[in-house]
């Protein structure tokens, strides 16, 4: 079911997205050589304590899940795309690392993911971040009331094709509100024009994420961490959305 929220739900959410963003903030921070992985998902244990919040992510599991995801943050490295579940991996010089975090704070979820390179740089990798990026502003920009969900997936699919990559609809951005999947789904790439007409009170997790030269992906022996099928690197970039009558407002807006 979709849910509208009020300008006043609206506004409760915000603890929530400014939460989100400082842990984002703090692990991608953190992401240094030699730092293990492990170490990124005490970080954010230790700021939910320190907040008060509950994680979204411990006890989830989802069909599409191996086991309960048992850690508060995900830390996908290199080839995986998404859904990485923190394990016993010291980062390198020139990883590519995304973390993705979701928490309540008072009964409300927000969602966020950004994706760094630790230490020394590839220039394609540096490519694939900013076009992640570029890309979700474009859906963004397009998550105005009047619109219709087309817009906004037709957005962010324009930014990949036109950087010659491909698009997996298997998974998407999402309705976000008193959890953290709800309706709608958010693909990542359609026809404008086309599908749900966006209304002032939907808030959603708006996430491109892309594959230097696939959109195959599999799912590692650890039932969690979804990986390119080629073994090239990815890039993965989300913010919580509120639409408004005044426009988009970022509710895990960073800095």
């Amino acid at each position: 079911m979709i849910e509208l929220r009020t300008p006043a739900e609206i506004e409760k959410m915000r603890p929530a997205g400014r939460f989100v963003a400082s842990v984002i903030e703090a692990t991608s921070r953190a992401a240094a050589v030699g730092v293990n992985l492990l170490e990124l998902d005490a970080l954010a244990h230790e700021m939910i304590r320190a907040e008060g919040a509950e994680s979204c992510y411990i006890d989830y599991h989802p069909s599409f899940g191996g086991s309960p995801f048992g850690k508060v943050i995900c830390t996908s490295v290199n080839d995986a795309a998404l859904h990485g579940l923190p394990f016993d991996y010291v980062l390198r010089d020139g990883d590519v690392l995304s973390v993705d975090f979701a928490a309540s704070v008072d009964g409300w979820v927000c969602d966020s993911a950004t994706t760094v390179i630790v230490g020394t740089p590839r220039d394609e990798d540096a490519r694939l971040i900013a076009t992640t990026e570029r890309a979700l502003a474009a859906g963004i920009a397009a998550a105005r009331a009047g619109n219709r969900m087309g817009d906004v997936s037709a957005a962010i699919g324009d930014v990949a094709h036109d950087a010659g990559l491909l698009v997996n609809l298997d998974f998407g951005g999402h309705g976000v509100g008193r959890t953290m999947h709800g309706d709608p789904h958010v693909p990542n790439d359609g026809r404008a024009g086309r599908g749900l007409k966006l209304k002032a009170g939907l808030v959603i997790a708006i996430e491109p994420w892309f594959i230097h030269d696939t959109d195959e992906i599999y799912t590692d022996t650890d039932g969690w961490t979804l990986k390119s099928r080629t073994g090239a690197r990815a890039a993965h970039a989300e913010h919580t959305v509120a639409i408004t009558a005044d426009g988009p407002l970022v509710l895990t807006a960073r800095g």
